[in-house]
């Protein structure tokens, strides 16, 4: 089974749509964005690395792999990840941040070329066009209103595209060294920027707001949904993974509108359509090279 072809990429897809309601369980939790890193991490990390302890079969050679270039990237990866993308969304807009994130396929397909000397086919570049002109219909045509370029608008964006940037790379890395410990290294992670935020944001402070929704995510949610997801990059390739990330971006306002009522706009519902025909036809096409595959 884990030999198809076609596993890679129905790992990567269950992993988003486990992905998916993120979104609003952090809305209803009422939280910042740092202090939600700090439960967020911790919990996440917590879950992570308890299943590491109790599932590893050699601890010594996971620990070895942890302080390894490859497992203190996956480390460092995680901790920025969640860092910068609170930190963006909390302080620019929101359309300006999530439309740099989505560039995350592009930088997969990018770095995937550099280190692992993996050619990205066509439909994949066609594919990511289509997803990208989808996500920007929805995020940046979502209220009508414009965005202003200033100087919030301007870090916002950076802060985007440096978690695609350590996303893509996340990925990357995990493929060309399978050999790291998943569990560990993005728990410790995780960890880390879980204390970061608890260090920021104050021990007084963390209790406020509704813990139980936070909880849901940290603990259910996020191992979860980036345990399958790192080990989907395996199996097939990055900016396969990445690209299929990009449903949470259109879904997760879906899981919003019926746990809060905020509806999505017609112009969000336009973006999200022309993402998931664009990801509809590409899985699709996916699927018949995968058969073609097992059947020559």
């Amino acid at each position: 089974m884990r030999g198809h072809p076609y596993f890679g990429i129905g790992l990567a897809l269950f992993g988003t749509l486990v992905l998916t309601p993120d979104a609003l369980f952090m809305r209803l939790s009422g939280m910042d964005g740092i202090q939600m890193v700090g439960w967020r991490g911790l919990l996440m990390g917590a879950v992570m690395l308890a299943v590491w302890a109790l599932s590893s079969r050699d601890r010594g050679a996971d620990l070895r792999a942890l302080v390894s270039a490859g497992g203190l990237l996956i480390v460092a990866c995680q901790f920025f990840n969640a860092t910068c993308f609170s930190l963006g969304i909390s302080m620019a807009p929101v359309a300006v941040v999530l439309f740099a994130v989505a560039t995350v396929p592009v930088w997969a397909a990018l770095l995937a070329r550099v280190f692992l000397r993996e050619p990205t086919r066509r439909s994949t570049w066609l594919t990511i066009a289509a997803v990208l002109a989808g996500i920007g219909i929805a995020v940046f045509g979502g209220k009508g209103e414009a965005v202003s370029l200033n100087r919030d608008a301007l870090v916002g964006a950076a802060l985007g595209l440096g978690v695609a940037l350590v996303l893509a790379l996340n990925f990357v890395v995990l493929r060309a060294r399978p050999g790291l410990p998943i569990l560990l290294v993005i728990g410790s992670g995780a960890l880390l920027a879980g204390i970061m935020g608890w260090t920021v944001t104050g021990p007084a402070a963390m209790p406020e707001g509704t813990i139980w929704a936070i909880a849901i995510t940290g603990i259910a949610i996020l191992p979860v949904s980036f345990f399958t997801l790192s080990l989907a990059a395996r199996y097939t390739h990055a900016s396969n993974v990445s690209l299929l990330m990009l449903l949470e971006t259109v879904l997760g306002p879906v899981w919003v509108w019926l746990g809060t009522g905020e509806a999505p706009t017609a112009t969000m519902l336009l973006g999200g359509v022309v993402v998931v025909v664009s990801l509809g036809l590409y899985l699709w096409r996916a699927r018949r090279r995968a058969l073609s595959a097992v059947a020559g």
